[in-house]
């Protein structure tokens, strides 16, 4: 084709999508079309709301993904009437399992924590209401691994205390009740366990139901992991969506698949469209795309959930991306929104949650707002102890030696480039400071006791130059694009001094440490007594 005819169609196509065109012109743009090429990072701009954080609707119709910005992985929704209620994968930061809130797919608001105790690193969940209970089937890496299921009466809770099934070999469970109301989990591996009537024990032995289908040999992925399958029923058949190719790894690893089966027992049908989705280039805005759900929009057409890499920013976890759904006329689906690197069309119906997403910025007048903001980093039974706030002041007492041996405080910042400070106070004998933490081997950042500055650099302590501040500073942590400097003040922020060691953090990721975490923003006290945090303030900036 020559250029100038591609170069029309693609304005064509953009215009189709930008002014709220209907579903049908996105799916003419969307996935199989190889003349729709990815938008370029600079010319995707979202809304920017709390604390200047980027928001996904951008109020003319459509929006632009993510719809999660930040460490959203496994997405797990629930539709329940007329509201949605989403969670994910919170591995070791606890409070965890925060339950999200929508009337619209697009705009979310948090709830609160479903997890409190600490029984180990939390994978892919299911969320599920099984005759007005509320149930989470719980995959941890533990000491043995095992899946726990939770139960409440209400989506805020209380929540039960986590009770182990005895699954020690298998991850991603996914509850579905078959057509002769049986209840089940589905498993990694292509497997299945039937439950008890009440849903808290296991009523079988695990058995061997499904074989996924396979991409081709030369494909470059990070392995076959058939893992988070997710089963939902549309019309006479149950449809099975599954993630193979490995979550991180190569971009073009992670993939969705799809079977379906007119019985929950079977046999499941291979969709002949596999994979769903699938990164096909390196240039594209998302990388690793999988680990897809199914969910009825407000006005009753479908989409999908999932997670995927934003290119370049593996530091930023998977986050929860938004793909609208056409079902065919041979009873399948397709997914419609192609790279997701263009604006979308916004669901009709159903009413936003405004504002969208949380303030990161904390002025401790509050009561710590510990799962749905705040979270530790494996903590102790007793972690939470760590913590008062009073007078606008959040008093955190000391643990370890340095952030390796403590438990830091950590929030989720979704955005590409951002900065955050607050004013720090030490104990005689303690150390206090900002961090970007990965985890306890893996993290930067910059802390103090009264006489010094110690850098913290590839999960180490390093230099230790002399501090001018003495026991209280206002400190300031400027993250643009993975360059990292640091200020200081000893004047409560009127003046500035920046800090002589810049650090470079691109590498802070899965794909090098593994464990499937994110880089987090937050803070750490260590050594004896307690550090007083001030006026903790967090500004995402454009890039």
């Amino acid at each position: 084709m020559p250029l100038h005819r591609r170069e029309a169609l693609k304005t064509a196509l953009l215009g189709a999508i930008t002014m709220s065109a209907p579903l049908d012109a996105v799916a003419a743009a969307g996935a199989g079309n190889p003349l729709l090429l990815p938008a370029p990072a600079s010319s995707r701009r979202w809304r920017r709301g709390l604390d200047n954080q980027r928001v996904p609707d951008l109020s003319d119709g459509t929006f632009l993904n993510p719809v999660l910005s930040g460490d959203r992985p496994d997405p797990a929704i629930l539709k329940d009437g007329e509201d949605y209620y989403l969670t994910f994968s919170s591995f070791d930061s606890y409070p965890g399992l925060t339950i999200w809130h929508s009337r619209d797919l697009v705009n979310w608001r948090p709830r609160n924590a479903a997890l409190h105790r600490n029984i180990g690193s939390v994978w892919a969940v299911s969320l599920e209401k099984h005759r007005g209970r509320y149930f989470l089937y719980i995959p941890v890496k533990a000491d043995p691994n095992d899946i726990h299921v939770i139960w409440a009466d209400h989506i805020d809770g209380p929540w039960s205390d986590p009770v182990p099934l005895g699954l020690h070999h298998h991850i991603d469970p996914c509850h579905v009740v078959g057509e002769d109301g049986s209840r089940w989990l589905f498993l990694s591996g292509g497997d299945r366990v039937r439950l008890s009537d009440d849903g808290l024990s296991l009523a079988g032995d695990v058995e061997h139901v499904y074989d996924p289908w396979r991409y081709p040999d030369d494909w470059d992925v990070e392995g076959f992991s058939p893992e988070g399958p997710k089963i939902h029923r549309h019309g006479d058949w149950f449809y099975m969506l599954t993630a193979v190719g490995g979550t991180a790894g190569p971009p073009t690893g992670h993939m969705v698949i799809a079977a379906r089966s007119r019985s929950i027992h079977g046999p499941w049908e291979q969709h002949p469209g596999n994979p769903l989705v699938r990164t096909q280039e390196m240039s594209e805005a998302w990388w690793s795309r999988g680990h897809a759900s199914l969910v009825e929009g407000p006005d009753k057409r479908w989409y999908a959930l999932y997670h995927g890499y934003e290119a370049d920013f593996w530091t930023l976890g998977r986050q929860c991306l938004l793909d609208a759904v056409e079902w065919t006329d041979d009873g399948w689906f397709r997914m419609t929104g192609g790279d997701l690197s263009r604006p979308l069309p916004r669901p009709k119906g159903g009413k936003a949650l405004l504002p969208h997403g949380l303030a990161l910025s904390d002025d401790f007048s509050q009561p710590l707002a510990l799962g749905s903001k705040w979270s530790f980093f494996r903590p102790t039974l007793d972690e939470a102890g760590r913590v008062r706030v009073a007078g606008n002041t959040l008093h955190l007492a000391g643990r370890g030696i340095a952030p390796s041996s403590g438990s830091p405080l950590l929030l989720i910042a979704g955005d590409t480039s951002y900065q955050f400070e607050c004013d720090i106070e030490v104990s005689e004998e303690g150390r206090a400071g900002l961090l970007l933490f990965y985890d306890d081997k893996l993290y930067a950042g910059l802390g103090f006791d009264q006489a010094r500055f110690v850098t913290h650099q590839y999960g180490i302590e390093r230099t230790r130059p002399a501090n001018p501040h003495g026991r209280r500073m206002r400190m300031r942590v400027t993250n643009r694009r993975h360059i990292v400097s640091f200020h200081t003040s000893g004047d409560g922020g009127k003046t500035w001094t920046r800090f002589d060691r810049g650090m470079e953090v691109s590498g802070y990721h899965h794909n090098v440490r593994g464990g499937f975490l994110m880089l987090r923003t937050g803070l750490y006290a260590a050594g004896p007594g307690e550090a007083k945090f001030r006026d903790f303030r967090f500004t995402a900036l454009e890039d």
